[in-house]
């Protein structure tokens, strides 16, 4: 017969670790509750910040559609509503109907800009339409650019075997058996074997859109407009660029006029309208920050969206 003592012992023992199961099993629950929360508080937020992005592209679609009226000169220039960014502003500030009420808001922040993607020369241009071959004259474009830069012309002929080779359908002649991807991006354009540091330089003046298109004189940087006109000089380009902060350039016998030196067909890459236009959104909710950029196209005034990518990233030492 167990003494008295051995016993209790023996109980006190089983009591401890009766006690210690039940703690771990509580600990368990509440931790899953809260992270139940807190990817339920996850969701809603991304779900949130979704809307209101989407929100605010229908909203640039609107303005751009707006541009579009009838009664209004078919011209785009960087003196239009659409050309002035919306600078960072809380969201409470468009949502109260109480200006004056809005201290129990959420601290979300919300910015965004339209710019012209017809004022950087597309890469687009440099592949000839149903043919597996490049555009000579678009491809001393993009070596014009890349001198205007400061970046090798070896980029540009990089750039345009890759885009050719990635493009080309399978089977077809000269197609190669180990070519690249096709890039939708500008940052995918690594996968042609570019430099980043190059493509860094080139990014603020390249896009890659669906078609073949002009450069807008009017929205375009002088390193753009001096590369898309033969024997037009970074200098020249500039006074065309001081020219339009003036005037913008309303017709095509514009142009001309102030480039009387240049032949018709000199002046073929350069246009005054615009047809693709890209939209960055930008909400900031606490240190979480969200973007949005998408690339529209303005049809007259229907407004579709081609592509779309959001980005998160964190706020945090900005």
């Amino acid at each position: 017969m167990k003494s008295p003592q051995r016993q209790r012992g023996a109980a006190i023992l089983l009591a401890m670790i009766i006690v210690t199961l039940v703690a771990t099993l509580a600990v368990s629950m509440v931790w899953q509750q809260w992270r139940a929360v807190q990817v339920e508080t996850a969701e809603r937020s991304r779900s949130q910040s979704a809307w209101i992005l989407a929100g605010a592209l229908d909203w640039a679609g609107l303005i751009l559609k707006e541009d579009a009226r009838p009664n209004t000169a078919p011209v785009d220039h960087l003196g239009e509503p659409w050309a002035v960014p919306l600078a960072e502003a809380r969201l409470s500030t468009f949502l109260a109907a109480d200006k004056d009420n809005t201290d129990d808001a959420p601290e979300a922040f919300l910015s965004g800009s339209i710019t012209d993607a017809q004022s950087r020369f597309n890469l687009r241009n440099l592949l000839v339409d149903g043919k597996n071959e490049l555009s000579a004259p678009d491809l001393a474009s993009l070596r014009r650019l890349c001198e205007n830069v400061n970046v090798s012309v070896g980029v540009a002929d990089m750039l345009a075997n890759g885009l050719r080779d990635s493009n080309a359908p399978p089977g077809s002649a000269g197609a190669n058996a180990n070519a690249p991807l096709a890039p939708r991006r500008i940052s995918q354009l690594t996968w042609l074997g570019v430099d980043p540091q190059a493509l860094l330089r080139l990014e603020p003046h390249i896009t890659l859109l669906p078609e073949r298109t002009t450069v807008n004189i009017n929205t375009a940087s002088r390193e753009v407009i001096a590369s898309v006109v033969p024997g037009l000089n970074v200098g020249d380009a500039e006074r065309l660029v001081q020219y339009r902060q003036r005037t913008p350039f309303k017709k095509q016998q514009d142009i001309q006029a102030q480039l009387s030196g240049m032949t018709a067909e000199d002046l073929a890459g350069l246009d005054i309208t615009s047809r693709f236009f890209e939209v960055r959104g930008r909400l900031r909710l606490s240190d979480r920050v969200l973007e949005q950029r998408s690339l529209v196209q303005r049809n007259q005034r229907v407004i579709t969206v081609l592509s779309s990518e959001r980005i998160n990233s964190n706020d945090r030492g900005r």
